[in-house]
């Protein structure tokens, strides 16, 4: 049978007794049961890297990096091994549909927080690298990523189409602080800052407070819709201490993408619904508008939106 490098699978799940199973791409759930050549050398790894303290961690595997995720049951410990590209894909072939994917690439210049919602393994870390590297490539500049652990390999320098340059540096947290670490990124004066995950008021505050100051933020939230992510980043913001009317405008005036993605077919292809705030915060804006309100009926102008943008149509032309 191939190496565990060479088994094609996005995840690998191993319960207690060491079994190991993959998608079996079947069907859109359905699992089947593998023991590449080199298993239990990969099996050995997976338990000799974990550190006793932080479950999320990663393993360098013969060349090939894996995000581990430890857990312990009634029966032991299982794992679940994500593995990752040797590169970061090509944006334009995720699958995204082209009218939304030609204005996310417009969104290069612009400052203010992208949030891409949805739950674990819906491809958010992809979709969110891939678009990093299309803004590196198109407009160039300095990006800082802080994850734990670092996922994509962004790290390095990037040729723009014009001939310049774009740098990407990735950091894990220092001493553990995502607060720290994003203060010290800040003052490096990125262009691009991409926090692996929202997961607490403190980093939630400090990423808006860099969106409003003229940063390009990019993160991802465990959410199950639009609307979902952005009371989520809400409660993160007021749970700093301000009150839940300035977290709302707090998020109102840093947001300027809000997207929730899953999964879907065989093979599987990003699907996205999204809802934009102007790019140009001089003008007045509905998604603003609606989120400093705390009202949260998003539903008409997100479908609105969809609409314009699968029709060519300029969201914000009158």
């Amino acid at each position: 049978m191939a190496t565990v490098n060479e088994t094609e699978f996005s995840d690998i799940y191993i319960i207690p007794d060491g079994t190991a199973y993959i998608w079996g791409r079947k069907t859109p759930s359905g699992l089947i049961q593998v023991e590449p050549d080199d298993y239990q050398e990969f099996y050995t790894a997976l338990k000799e890297t974990y550190d006793g303290n932080n479950p999320s961690y990663l393993v360098k595997f013969k060349g090939l990096h894996y995000r581990i995720e430890r857990t312990v049951t009634l029966d032991g410990q299982q794992f679940c091994a994500r593995k990752m590209p040797h590169t970061v894909p090509d944006i334009n072939k995720l699958g995204i549909e082209a009218n939304l994917l030609n204005y996310l690439k417009s969104l290069s210049g612009a400052a203010g927080l992208i949030l891409l919602a949805g739950t674990t393994g819906s491809g958010k870390t992809t979709t969110l690298s891939a678009l990093l590297r299309e803004f590196l490539i198109r407009d160039g500049g300095y990006a800082f990523t802080l994850e734990d652990p670092i996922e994509m390999p962004l790290d390095g320098t990037y040729h723009t189409i014009n001939g310049e340059l774009g740098i990407c540096k990735q950091m894990t947290p220092p001493g553990g602080s995502w607060e720290n670490g994003l203060k010290s990124m800040l003052r490096s004066k990125p262009r691009y800052v991409y926090l692996g995950e929202i997961r607490d008021p403190e980093i939630a505050s400090e990423a808006l407070r860099a969106a409003i100051s003229g940063h390009l933020v990019m993160s991802t939230i465990h959410a199950s819709t639009v609307t979902d992510a952005i009371q989520s980043i809400v409660k993160y913001a007021a749970a700093t201490g301000i009150s839940e009317e300035m977290a709302y405008d707090l998020v109102g005036n840093g947001i300027l993408a809000v997207l929730h993605q899953t999964l879907v077919g065989v093979p599987k292809r990003a699907k996205i619904e999204y809802v934009f705030a102007n790019p140009d915060p001089t003008q007045g804006d509905q998604v603003r508008g609606i989120v400093k309100s705390g009202k949260m009926n998003l539903s008409t102008t997100i479908e609105s939106q969809r609409i314009r943008l699968s029709k060519g149509i300029s969201l914000w032309e009158k």
